[in-house]
């Protein structure tokens, strides 16, 4: 059997953003769990942790004061104020897996990724992750047990606004199954890294094969 070609590329930068309670984390750790060479970003925020988060692993927890050093020095690709907390990119980890080949997974509302459109515009994939109905989006923030009711409430006032910015984005995902849904994203991913710009190899590659035709 002959040896696999490959090709060298740029990383890419996916973004999955939704409604709070629509999936976007569950199917970001499908992903993570399902392909190697992507990554995910870990943010900095300035929210306490939720039971079962880790430092370092899901965010990286820092105060107000140190969040706003690392904004104010340019060291965040994008960051956000979200329900009273700040939220944040940081920039040199996503630099350097771009440029070894490796794609970064972003769980960031739209906020976040007008700004890293800004930044990283040739880089960004942006994938928004739909409920299949308000009421569903509502039993599933409600299943989760992770916000009281007066918070579950405000953040279904919030779906809306939020629900508004889908057409900033390239995809779209009605996350009905969780495993078509995944499907999807997979074909997504598959067919954004197989883009021409990204391939930073190709040139090289095609050089050396016509030059033995």
């Amino acid at each position: 059997m002959l040896p696999k070609t490959e090709i060298s590329r740029r990383g890419l930068l996916l973004v999955m953003s939704s409604p709070s309670g629509a999936g976007k984390t569950t199917l970001s750790r499908k992903l993570l769990a399902s392909d190697r060479n992507i990554t995910m970003s870990v943010s900095v925020t300035t929210r306490a942790s939720r039971p079962g988060e880790m430092d370092g692993k899901d965010y990286h927890f820092i105060t107000k004061e140190r969040f706003v050093q690392m904004r104010d020095r340019s060291d965040l690709l994008e960051w956000a104020e979200v329900f009273g907390n700040f939220y944040g990119t940081p920039r040199r980890p996503v630099e350097e897996a771009l440029a070894k080949g490796r794609d970064v997974l972003f769980d960031i509302d739209w906020q976040g990724t007008q700004q890293l459109a800004q930044a990283m515009a040739e880089d960004l994939v942006r994938v928004f992750i739909l409920p299949p109905s308000a009421e569903e989006l509502q039993n599933r923030l409600i299943k989760r047990q992770q916000d009281s009711s007066s918070v579950v409430a405000k953040r279904m006032a919030e779906a809306s606004r939020e629900i508004s910015h889908w057409p900033e984005y390239d995809y779209v995902v009605v996350n009905d199954e969780v495993e078509d849904s995944h499907s999807q994203i997979m074909a997504i991913l598959t067919a954004e890294r197989l883009r021409r710009r990204r391939r930073t190899g190709l040139t090289e590659f095609v050089r050396a094969l016509t030059r033995k035709l």
